[in-house]
């Protein structure tokens, strides 16, 4: 019989909700969103993923309150979310994950381990270890221009290069508009699942130096096989309401894809997480053993004389 007082898991929820131009409150032990026509629509905090706030949005104490209880992960965001502003904090309180990928992070020979792993899980080719960073960008850059060049082909969209201005939305062409937009739904959902197994969004591998680089890796993964195809095949399709229609597509194509489930195991096997717990994780709030214990002689201030 199945056990329904069981917790639902973050794989097997949803992936996430964009929400604008509307209010967020608190409706007895739910999330209510109401837009600027007078529609309320419940949200389903219990198996939500990350909460992705655009422009014209409110919202309540309460809500936020609730939304932490369920370990949803909210966002805000610009415009089609090209910009990121703000997040909320995921429902891990363990601190294993995190140490064992600041440990990875800064140890360069340890870095390039995983790096490579990561080329190898995106594109099936193995390289060879001795290549430098900068070596295995480059052979990113030359596979990810292979694949925007074959879904160009495929969907019969006109390719002339990644190009977009951030502080002028529209004057993008309607490819890398939807690329944009596809890639922000993706970045919110690897996002929140990184946050959700306790990693660190800002110690990433291949990127550095951002907020978000974490995030920005293990979005990588999935983008040729999911954002690429999905934007060029919605732009061959129609142009318009194009942002819209990413959107729910990405929404549906998670869904479907069951990315959800794949992302924090993908991250534990490309970091080389085992199944290890800290001892510090059994009671966060000791100090024991994340300091060494004081010198005798030193707590007691030495000797007397």
């Amino acid at each position: 019989m199945q056990d329904l007082h069981i917790l639902p898991k973050l794989r097997d929820g949803l992936s996430f909700v964009y929400l604008e131009h509307g209010k967020i409150e608190r409706t007895q032990h739910a999330v209510e969103f109401f837009d600027a026509q007078g529609g309320r629509t419940l949200v389903p905090t219990a198996a939500l993923a990350v909460l992705m706030l655009g422009p014209g949005t409110s919202i309540t104490h309460d809500a936020v309150k609730v939304l932490a209880e369920n370990g949803s992960l909210v966002t805000w965001g610009g415009e089609q979310g090209v910009r990121f502003y703000a997040q909320g904090l995921g429902e891990t309180r363990k601190a294993y994950h995190l140490l064992k990928q600041a440990e990875l992070a800064s140890d360069p020979a340890k870095r390039i381990q995983v790096v490579l792993r990561m080329y190898r899980y995106r594109f099936g080719e193995q390289l060879h270890p001795e290549h430098s960073l900068e070596q295995i960008r480059g052979f990113e850059g030359v596979r990810v221009r292979e694949a925007y060049a074959k879904a160009s082909r495929e969907s019969g969209v006109v390719w002339n290069g990644r190009k977009y201005d951030r502080s002028n939305w529209g004057a993008g062409d309607p490819i890398n508009r939807a690329l944009s937009t596809a890639n922000a739904c993706l970045n919110g959902l690897c996002h929140a699942a990184i946050v959700s197994g306790g990693y660190c969004p800002a110690l990433g591998f291949i990127h550095t130096g951002k907020q978000l680089s974490f995030v920005y890796d293990i979005a990588d993964l999935y983008k040729v096989e999911v954002t690429v195809p999905l934007a060029f095949r919605l732009v061959a399709e129609s142009k318009e309401k194009l942002e819209t229609r990413v959107r729910h597509a990405c929404r549906d194509t998670f869904r479907e894809s069951r990315l959800l489930d794949r992302i924090i195991p993908d991250i534990d096997t490309l970091l080389g997480i085992s199944a290890e717990e800290f001892a510090g994780d059994a009671d966060p709030a000791l100090p024991e053993p994340l300091w060494d214990e004081p010198d005798a002689e030193v707590w007691n201030g030495g000797d007397d004389s």
